[in-house]
């Protein structure tokens, strides 16, 4: 299980990243700005790689995750690149990003409530 946690814990990271970068922007800004956009593109890749590392147990037991959703974005970022619509990835990260973290959040509080290094995430 400790392998989870540390998937988990890239996930938050990587969502927290997403916030940071995106922090004051707007999405006209965001659709300019190349730095920007892979930036993001690259924490949302790195949260779909940790969702797909995670056991498929530990993904049975907390299905109403789109933990689906979550590789197939990443399957797409990372090899059909050319094919990505920068407006998905905007909303993906303005929008779910923000939702996943805290289910994230909720979930190594439940799963790992004695573990000090885990408070730190929050």
């Amino acid at each position: 299980m400790r392998r989870d946690k540390l998937y988990l814990a890239d996930i938050v990271e990587a969502a927290d990243a997403v916030a940071t970068f995106l922090a004051g922007a707007e999405r006209d800004r965001f659709l300019q700005d190349d730095l920007l956009r892979s930036a993001v593109l690259q924490k949302l890749s790195i949260i779909g790689e940790a969702a797909a590392r995670l056991s498929k147990e530990f993904r049975a037991h907390h299905a109403d995750v789109g933990w689906r959703d979550i590789v197939a974005f990443r399957n797409i970022a990372v090899h059909a690149y050319f094919a990505v619509q920068w407006s998905i990835v905007w909303t993906t990260a303005t929008q779910d990003v923000p939702v996943l973290r805290q289910k994230i959040s909720q979930i190594l509080a439940a799963e790992f409530p004695d573990d000090t290094s885990s408070k730190s995430l929050f």
